[in-house]
């Protein structure tokens, strides 16, 4: 019998140039990080690249410094199909066998299973912003399966 290995995530959006350093501590225990856009400066993505295997892509408050971050991924984690994308009207049509789409852009949590793909806004974890909570979301993969826990600051 193998065992295999959880595989923790980070799922951040919104930082708006703000890391916060209670998400830095929640994010040093995590494998990958997911950054679902609108970093604002690139020095947050050098805070949090020695901290894990980072995703990212571009927000719409991403500048000339992003040009070459992609407005969407597709990539596997864990045996889990990712696609991620900063505004959720971006998704692309056809998802084929995408399991987790991971948006930003409303800085509003949001986790819904819909026809059986889970649809996650990890929300801001920059400034709070039209008065909502500051959140992310951490994600915990094993076996191809997934579990997300919302965590609000």
């Amino acid at each position: 019998m193998t065992e295999t290995k959880k595989i923790k995530i980070g799922i951040i959006s919104d930082t708006h140039g703000l890391l916060r350093p209670e998400v830095v501590a929640i994010l040093k225990n995590c494998d990958y990080i997911f950054h679902a856009g609108d970093v604002d400066r690139p020095e947050l993505l050098d805070a949090l690249r020695p901290l894990g295997a980072l995703y990212v892509v571009r927000g719409n408050n991403d500048g000339y410094w992003a040009q070459n971050l992609r407005r969407s991924l597709n990539f596997t984690v864990g045996n889990v199909k990712f696609f991620m994308v900063h505004d959720k009207k971006d998704v692309a049509w056809e998802l084929g066998d995408t399991q987790v789409v991971i948006f930003g852009h409303s800085h509003q949590y949001f986790s819904k299973e819909i026809d059986g793909r889970l649809w996650l806004n990890p929300g801001s974890c920059g400034r709070s912003r039209f008065g909502g909570d500051v959140t992310m979301a951490v994600m915990t993969v094993e076996n191809g399966s997934w579990t997300v826990e919302k965590v609000t600051f």
